[in-house]
C-alpha cells in the first residue's frame, strides 16, 4: 500500500477494515455500500473516504444478496453473430445501448440467438436471477422468444415492437416506421415520379411490414394520379446490400419503365444503386432512390449521396436504457414511438 492506497495483489480490503478506518460499525459501511438513505452525510463522507483510501470493492455476490440486484442487464439480439457484424444499423444500436448502460452503471450481458435451443437457454437465464432486466432487439415474427420474454419476472424492453399488440408486462421503444415510408414515397410523388417501386426488408420483421404498409398507403391515396397499385412494383429483399442488388435487377427486368425506388434500408438502397449503375440507369435522372436508416457509413458514401429516412439511433438506444431503468425503479412499462424525418441528398 503506497500513500494509504491499496495496490498490487495483496489481500482484498474487507468491510471490517473500512469500518475500522472510518470509525464506524460494519453495518454502517454496509448501508453506505448499498446506498441506504439511513446514513447521515457526514458519516457517509467518512466511509466513502475510507473506501477510496483502502481501494475497497464490494463483493458482487454478497451485495446482490442484500440488494437483490445484479447491476447487469441482458442485451438479447434475435440474430446470429454474423448478422450483428454485417448489419450496420443493428451493430450501431447494440454499441449505443451498451454504452448507455455502462454510463448508467450497468453491465451489458450480450446474448445472441442462433436457433431454437438458444431460445430456451436464454429464457431460463433471464428468469434465473442473473440480470435485473433485459433489452431485446431484432425479434422475428416466428421467433418464440418474442412471446416468452413478454412475461418474464424481470422488466423487459423491446427495441422495435414485436408482432402482436399484447406486450404483457414488457415495454417497447420503436420509430415510426410507417410514417417514415410515407414521407419517402410522398417525396417521390412530389418529384413527379409515376412508377414507384419498393424493395422490402425481411418480412418476418415488423419494421419491414410497416414500411411496406406505408408505401402502399401512399400509392393507394394517389390512384387517380398514378393508377391502381401494381404488385409487380414490389420486390422482396432482406435488408442487405446483396438482397437490394438482386431485387433491383428483378424489378428492372419486370418493370423496365420504373422511375423511382423506395428501399427498406440504406444497405438495400446501396445494392439497388449498384444494379442501376450496371444497367446504365442514371440516378436520379432516370430512377430516383430513397433508403431508410441514414447510416453515416452508408448513406454519405454512396454515389450520389443517398436520400434516406433518418432513424435516431442515439436517441433510440438512450430511450431504451432510460425506459428500462424507469421500470427497474418500479415504473409502468414504457411504450413509445420516436419520430423520423427525411434527409434529402442526391439520389432523389
Amino acid at each position: 500500500m503506497a500513500n494509504g492506497v491499496r495496490s498490487g495483489w495483496g489481500p482484498r480490503p474487507t468491510l471490517d477494515a473500512v469500518a475500522e478506518l472510518a470509525g464506524v460499525s460494519r453495518a454502517t459501511v454496509s448501508r453506505v455500500v448499498n446506498q441506504s438513505s439511513k446514513v447521515g452525510p457526514e458519516v457517509r463522507a467518512r466511509v466513502e473516504d475510507a473506501i477510496r483510501t483502502l481501494g475497497y470493492v464490494p463483493n458482487p455476490v454478497a451485495r446482490s444478496l442484500v440488494t437483490r440486484r445484479t447491476d447487469a442487464v441482458a442485451l438479447v439480439v434475435g440474430e446470429p453473430s454474423d448478422m450483428m457484424m454485417t448489419d450496420p444499423f443493428l451493430s450501431q444500436l447494440i454499441l449505443t445501448t451498451s454504452r448507455e448502460l455502462g454510463d448508467a452503471g450497468r453491465q451489458a450481458v450480450l446474448l445472441l440467438t442462433g436457433g431454437d435451443d438458444d431460445h430456451d437457454r436464454i429464457t431460463r437465464y433471464l428468469a434465473g436471477g442473473h440480470v435485473d432486466g433485459a433489452i431485446v432487439l431484432s425479434v422475428h415474427r416466428t421467433d418464440p422468444l418474442g412471446q416468452q420474454l413478454r412475461h418474464l419476472p424481470v422488466p423487459v424492453m423491446f427495441g422495435g415492437r414485436p408482432f402482436g399488440d399484447d406486450l404483457g408486462g414488457a415495454g417497447s421503444i420503436d420509430v415510426d416506421q410507417r410514417e417514415g415510408a410515407r414521407r419517402a414515397v410522398e417525396h417521390l410523388v412530389g418529384l413527379g415520379r409515376r412508377r414507384i417501386a419498393t424493395i422490402t426488408g425481411s418480412m418476418d420483421h415488423r419494421a419491414a411490414a410497416e414500411r411496406l404498409d406505408g408505401y402502399r398507403e401512399v400509392l393507394e391515396g394517389y390512384q387517380e394520379k398514378l393508377g391502381a397499385p401494381d404488385p409487380a412494383l414490389v420486390a422482396h429483399g432482406d435488408f442487405t446490400r446483396a438482397g437490394g442488388e438482386r431485387a433491383m435487377t428483378e424489378l428492372l427486368a419486370r418493370v423496365p419503365d420504373l422511375d423511382a425506388v423506395f428501399a427498406a434500408s440504406d444497405l438495400t438502397a446501396a445494392g439497388a444503386l449498384g444494379a442501376l449503375r450496371r444497367a446504365g440507369r442514371r440516378v436520379p435522372d432516370d430512377v430516383a432512390v430513397i433508403g431508410f436508416d441514414d447510416l453515416e457509413d452508408v448513406a454519405a458514401w454512396t454515389e450520389p449521396p443517398l436520400t434516406t429516412v433518418h432513424q435516431p439511433v442515439a436517441s433510440f438506444g438512450r430511450r431504451l436504457v432510460e425506459a428500462l431503468l424507469e421500470m427497474l425503479a418500479g415504473g409502468d412499462p414504457v411504450r413509445e414511438i420516436l419520430p423520423v424525418h427525411l434527409v434529402v441528398r442526391g439520389t432523389a
